[in-house]
């Protein structure tokens, strides 16, 4: 019986096109909002083929959140840059 032990395959976003890619640079040059800036470094040095061990040590994030940001980039494109805040205290009605 032979165990084959390998590592986990790369995690890459899928190829973005040119508007895309511009976008992505536009984004990261004048975007207000961290968490948006953040999200588009990270799939700008994905799509350059950055390893998701080297974008983690760059960035200082956790591999679980790199990997999120690039499963959502693949599904929703640049929509999944933008963050989703919910939660919290419901508003008062006055």
């Amino acid at each position: 019986m032979e165990v084959v032990v390998g590592r986990r395959p790369g995690v890459f976003v899928r190829p973005v096109s040119m508007e895309e890619g511009r976008q992505l640079q536009r984004i990261s040059r004048t975007a207000k909002d961290p968490v948006r800036l953040r999200r588009a470094i990270v799939v700008m040095m994905s799509a350059q083929g950055q390893s998701v061990p080297d974008i983690t040590s760059l960035m200082q994030v956790s591999a679980d959140y790199l990997r999120d940001i690039i499963h959502a980039f693949n599904e929703r494109g640049l929509d999944a840059l933008d963050p989703k805040w919910n939660g919290g205290r419901p508003r008062a009605n006055q």
